[in-house]
């Protein structure tokens, strides 16, 4: 099976979009992802199709039922089994050339440096509460000069932020250090989404508790993160096409049919960001309503 496979072959259909010079380009880019769960196993698949050929990735956790509804290598002959062992597998499915280091026991200050040693981005694929790994990758990132992605599954759609070298680094942006865990998530999810579109088809606030760590979740949401992630390495890589960085953002929702593209000079520190934090930790408290009768609508310029 292995000699049938051809490069060139593989990711023909990719030429047109790109050129043949940018898919070797490709070839010989290294991306790192943490976390094969909800969208890193999508980012990792989408961006082996575009026909990346190296990749550093991280997962200590293993498949389970619950995860069926969204990530791409859940399913029954998987439960139980690493989820990075089971994406290496299905990717090395599509192109058994593929130049895989893997990180089985997670990554931290610790081992960060090595994780992203080589890698043109980093494309975030964490779970949203796993904040201390977080801030590690992206601090790192900003440090070494390595360009940083992160693509949130929100409701049916999908917030995007880039952290590039030279601009706002995510700290900057998120403002996290020094406070309590619970006010960290809160002002992770209000920096990642300003224009807040996702909000008002929530049916059921009762699934969202931060201080539990848990809130519902889409298979669309993730599919859109994986495809918007990939076109921003893409165009981070080949060195083209717009690209925005924080605190710029974008924010789309396929449920509400709107893009919005949010503007957040200072971060989490914009007087529209401390107004939504107030409201989000009084939403939390226990004052979330059903769809549509949540935060007022955003007034975000729509594009």
């Amino acid at each position: 099976m292995t000699a049938a496979f051809e490069y060139g072959q593989a990711f023909s259909r990719n030429i047109g979009w790109i050129t043949e010079q940018e898919q070797q380009v490709l070839r010989e880019t290294r991306v790192a992802i943490a976390g094969m769960g909800g969208v890193g196993g999508s980012h990792l698949l989408t961006l082996t199709r575009l026909g990346i050929g190296r990749f550093s990735l991280s997962d200590f956790d293993r498949f389970g039922v619950e995860n069926f509804n969204r990530q791409a290598g859940a399913r029954l002959s998987s439960v139980g089994r690493p989820k990075l062992e089971t994406l290496v597998e299905m990717a090395l499915d599509i192109n058994p050339h593929l130049d895989i280091r893997t990180f089985p026991q997670g990554i931290g200050a610790h081992n960060v440096d090595h994780f992203l040693s080589g890698a043109s981005v980093y494309v975030d694929g964490l779970d949203f509460f796993a904040m201390d790994a977080r801030r590690a990758v992206f601090s790192a990132c900003h440090r070494l000069g390595v360009a940083a992605t992160t693509a949130a599954p929100l409701g049916m759609g999908t917030a995007v932020l880039n952290f590039l070298p030279g601009k706002m680094s995510f700290e900057q942006y998120f403002r996290l250090d020094g406070l309590p865990e619970a006010e960290q998530y809160l002002r992770f999810l209000v920096g990642l989404a300003p224009a807040r579109i996702h909000q008002g088809y929530l049916m059921d606030p009762s699934r969202v508790s931060l201080q539990a760590r848990s809130g519902p979740s889409t298979p669309m949401a993730c599919e859109l993160c994986a495809g918007v992630a990939a076109t921003q390495v893409l165009k981070i890589v080949l060195k083209r096409g717009r690209l925005l960085a924080a605190p710029w953002g974008l924010q789309f929702d396929a449920y509400e049919n709107r893009l919005a593209t949010t503007w957040r000079p200072g971060g989490n520190r914009h007087p529209l960001q401390r107004l939504a934090i107030a409201v989000g930790r009084w939403l939390l408290a226990g004052h979330l309503k059903p769809a549509r009768q949540a935060l007022p609508p955003s007034t975000e310029p729509q594009t």
